[in-house]
């Protein structure tokens, strides 16, 4: 037995959690970021000063440290993570945000927030929120509809049983997401006769299940009935390290590869079977090939409402769904055929079973002729020489050109990952980082932080807006601190493009959107430009700043940045008013019923049309 309190015996254990996949073993918590108050400060603070074998990150936000600890377990393939600690009230409360991000896309976290007093003698503390309807309620209990597993330990000796199930949610890629263990900040200090065993090194395994017989068999039986399937590649071939397993299966049946934003990038550009993103974000390529497929192979993937363009996207009336995945809830979904296996081990024992087999040479015929129209497209729309400002097209080519084969590209809201998703070329599966399941405005700097510390060797190129970098730019700052390099390509049109954009297409055209003074007639916000200069404030937050006019001064900033070993902040800005290339795919937002603007009236008109193309798929 070992005399420790309750948050040092916590960081012993954080540091003898281990995973282990393919035989290879890793830690499975890499550090911990935080930012002390009197919640923590006196525990798991002072735990952390004492017991350096588990490195400690400080935050500028709460919120940011949970992006980054996802970043780094998405680029981990989830195999490794960050613990998160926080004080009592509002800093606990502003990791909810991204927690319900990390859940969303699957991602282990484990978050530490510092709860109120377990005694109670002291109460109300400092930052508590009082329930009258309930004693044991504090605003920690706001995390239990985002975590994966929650507990708050009331008592020290509850943490074993909580820690132990805790690391069994994270490392479980079913149910992994985040977690959450309250800490009362007095709980945190007082001392316990801790077992050995519970501190000692401990490894979690991370199996294969292989496909069942039957359903193994039931598919093979769909593919082979098939004449125009199609291969909808979702995040868990990526985190199950299978898309060397796709590539061969793809290159064997010669079934054509469309891609989700946590997909993007499972086969590499050029690739004979890749059509590219798919969905409402997606290719021509990709998406004329999903409105015609009979049989749809969804791999590592939820099928989300982009992906699905809100149940428009498979047309063929008698499409069917084989749905390979480690979670039966994400396999049964489309009243598709259910394969629940790993995804390597379901792709390999399917290329094995269908040697025989390949698609109709004209579907392989199709799907290259797609492929390049869509290619030519986009060498378009990277290269419109847009003046007098370039349109963000271009700045996403520049980006992609000079990401080379080792660049990574972060993204996460606004315009820019639906160009992303649709134009970027990927070289490799880890060169693509866009978090579009959660959507969440602010993760960008914070994820490149996350990409950064999990994979040093690569350039990690941060793609932000403006309404992104306003929202959370102020982890600039912790790159700064840590030496840790990132080049970030602050993209400033002066508003927020994407709802822009999305306010004309349902009759509200571009309300709100604008970064604009109040004007004193009208009494609305359509006054002049605001004089934002984003680019001072980079500077003034540490970063080195590059300001480029012109796509070829784009170009060079991205050459030099890359020479340099600091934070560094590209700043261009572009004419929002210029769009990507589109497939034309729909995305359910409805549109008011009634309205006396011509322009929400016809809107209304153009999504009762669309709408109709709208079916469960059963």
């Amino acid at each position: 037995m070992t005399r420790l309190t309750v948050a040092q015996a916590l960081v012993r254990f954080l540091v003898a959690q281990h995973t282990e996949r393919d035989g290879e073993s890793r830690r499975l918590f890499a550090g911990c970021f935080g930012i002390f108050g009197h919640g923590n400060v006196a525990g798991l603070g002072q735990a952390l000063w004492e017991n350096r074998d588990l490195t400690y990150y400080q935050a500028r936000n709460e919120q940011a440290m949970v992006h980054t600890a996802a970043a780094y377990a998405r680029m981990s393939d989830r195999l490794s993570t960050f613990a998160c600690t926080s004080s009592v009230g509002p800093g606990a409360t502003n990791m909810i945000t991204a927690a319900a991000g990390a859940t969303v896309n699957r991602l282990p976290v484990l978050l530490l927030p510092g709860d109120t007093f377990a005694t109670r003698v002291a109460e109300p503390v400092l930052q508590q929120l009082e329930t009258p309807w309930a004693g044991d309620v504090s605003v920690n209990d706001a995390f239990r509809p985002v975590s994966r597993y929650f507990d708050r330990i009331a008592r020290p000796e509850q943490l074993i049983g909580a820690a132990l199930a805790a690391v069994r949610t994270l490392t479980d890629p079913v149910d992994t997401g985040a977690v959450t263990l309250a800490l009362p900040q007095d709980v945190q200090a007082e001392a316990y006769e801790w077992p050995e065993e519970f501190l000692a090194h401990r490894v979690w395994r991370i199996d294969r299940p292989a496909p069942q017989p039957q359903a193994l068999a039931d598919a093979v039986r769909l593919i082979r009935a098939a004449r125009r399937p199609l291969v909808v590649a979702g995040g868990g071939v990526v985190y199950a390290g299978a898309t060397e397993a796709l590539d061969a299966f793809a290159r064997a049946t010669g079934i054509p590869v469309a891609e989700t934003q946590a997909g993007k990038g499972a086969l590499r550009h050029g690739h004979p079977s890749s059509a590219g993103a798919i969905g409402h974000t997606g290719t021509t390529a990709a998406d004329a090939l999903a409105r015609d497929a009979d049989l749809v192979i969804g791999i590592g993937t939820r099928y989300s409402d982009f992906t699905t363009a809100s149940h428009t996207q498979f047309a063929d009336p008698g499409v069917r769904f084989l749905n390979i995945n480690v979670a039966r809830f994400d396999a049964v979904k489309h009243a598709g055929l259910a394969m629940v296996a790993d995804a390597r081990e379901a792709l390999e024992a399917l290329t094995a079973a269908l040697a025989d087999w390949q698609v109709p040479p004209e579907h392989r015929a199709r799907t290259a002729a797609l492929a390049r129209d869509w290619d030519a497209a986009v060498d378009a729309a990277y290269h419109l020489g847009h003046t007098p400002k370039p349109a963000q097209s271009e700045v996403v080519g520049a980006v992609n050109e000079a990401a080379g084969e080792d660049g990574v590209v972060i993204c996460a809201a606004g315009s820019l990952p639906g160009d992303l998703h649709k134009l970027w070329r990927p070289a490799d599966p880890k060169q693509y980082h866009v978090e579009y399941g959660y959507s969440c405005m602010g993760y960008e700097i914070a994820g490149g932080l996350g990409v950064k510390l999990a994979a040093p060797e690569r350039e990690v190129f941060v793609m932000v807006g403006d309404g992104s970098y306003l929202m959370m730019a102020q982890e600039l700052v912790t790159a700064v601190a840590e030496g840790i390099k990132l080049v970030v390509v602050l993209v400033q049109n002066h508003g927020y493009a994407s709802i822009g954009a999305l306010s004309e297409a349902v009759g509200a055209p571009r309300f709100g959107t604008w970064y604009r003074y109040r004007d004193a007639d009208s009494g609305a916000l359509e006054g002049d430009r605001l004089p934002v200069d984003l680019a001072t404030n980079a500077a003034s937050l540490g970063a080195d700043v590059l300001r480029a006019t012109t796509v070829a001064e784009l170009r060079g900033a991205l050459t030099e940045a890359r020479a340099f070993d600091r934070c560094t902040v590209i700043h261009v800005e572009t004419d929002p008013l210029v769009p990507a290339p589109s497939s034309g795919a729909w995305w359910d937002v409805p549109v008011a019923e009634v309205s006396t603007a011509p322009e929400t009236g016809a809107a209304r008109e153009a999504y009762v049309k669309a709408k109709s193309a709208q079916r469960p798929y059963l």
